[in-house]
């Protein structure tokens, strides 16, 4: 399969920026999170399992309206009631799967993308080898209590406070709002920031990230705001992988949860690791990754 980058046309259109690294025939196809955040977490993940002794062909792209790939206009109604849609992105997956000419595959997915990777191996799991579920819960009121509660515990009363009436008066560009952000980012979101992936202006596509999340991490107004797959969790056949960092966002104890209702799982946690623990801890993140993928391999997976 070609190495390096390839502009995909959907069937609609639109193009889409996808890269492959590694080598091998194992494949595993990476989505990224925000929703309108973009690959670049990713992007050495081909390198990190060679260290691990584990060859893989890692396919990953960024979803539509994310930095590298075509950016509809969301402003036309029409256009955000096609594409802004659980479905769209849903099926969007499976049309890369069918572009990239890759079957029998891993899916890994972080934050939003660990929602569609739920949603994946529900409706099409028959072309999945194994699913890997990184920092993403089933069910968003709690995750909303777990990141109220973090806040809650790093800031002071008045803190919190001051960032609840920010929120209240919609002015989240607030430099002191952001400055209070940027204490809970560094704790539990990017512990680590590596330079290769800075830029100098936001890369986030915010038309995609208001329809779904809303304005800020705290205060879910958008279509996340239902997020619950819990009942459907069941449906999900294929061997998992639930990975979280042991200092993130998302709440632990809902991923432990998870893991009971996943009939053929496993529950991991990287310690020193945050939201982006693949970037935080990268040696024990795809240890746990790489042990993952050859025990499915050798017909050797337990939870």
């Amino acid at each position: 399969m070609k190495q390096g980058t390839t502009i995909i046309t959907l069937d609609n259109g639109y193009h889409l920026w996808t890269n492959t690294q590694g080598t091998g025939d194992i494949h595993l196809l990476a989505l990224h999170g925000g929703p309108g955040g973009n690959h670049e977490y990713w992007e050495d993940t081909a390198k990190q399992l060679a260290a691990q002794g584990l060859n893989v062909q890692v396919h990953m792209y960024d979803q539509l309206g994310s930095w590298y790939s075509d950016q509809p206009d969301y402003s036309d109604p029409e256009t955000a009631k096609k594409y802004l849609t659980y479905d769209y992105f849903l099926d969007e997956v499976e049309e890369v799967r069918q572009k990239l000419g890759i079957d029998k595959f891993y899916l890994i997915g972080q934050s939003w993308g660990g929602a569609l990777v739920q949603m994946y191996a529900a409706k099409y799991g028959q072309h999945l080898k194994g699913a890997i579920i990184s920092s993403m819960v089933d069910n968003i009121d709690e995750y909303v209590e777990s990141i109220n509660h973090i806040r809650e515990t790093v800031l002071s009363a008045d803190q919190v406070a001051y960032m609840k009436q920010v929120e209240a008066d919609g002015n989240y560009d607030d430099p002191k709002y952001q400055s209070y952000v940027d204490i809970l980012n560094d704790g539990y979101v990017d512990r680590k920031k590596p330079a290769a992936i800075s830029h100098l202006i936001s890369t986030m596509a915010t038309d995609v990230y208001g329809a779904f999340q809303g304005d800020n991490e705290f205060v879910i107004k958008g279509k996340l705001k239902e997020w619950n797959f819990r009942d459907h969790l069941k449906e999900i056949k294929v061997p998992t992988l639930l990975t979280f960092g042991e200092h993130e966002t998302m709440p632990i104890a809902t991923g432990k949860k998870m893991a009971e209702l996943i009939p053929h799982s496993r529950f991991v946690t990287t310690p020193e690791g945050g939201h982006h623990h693949m970037i935080d801890n990268a040696p024990v993140y795809y240890d746990h990754l790489a042990t993952f993928i050859r025990d499915v391999e050798n017909d050797n997976f337990n939870a």
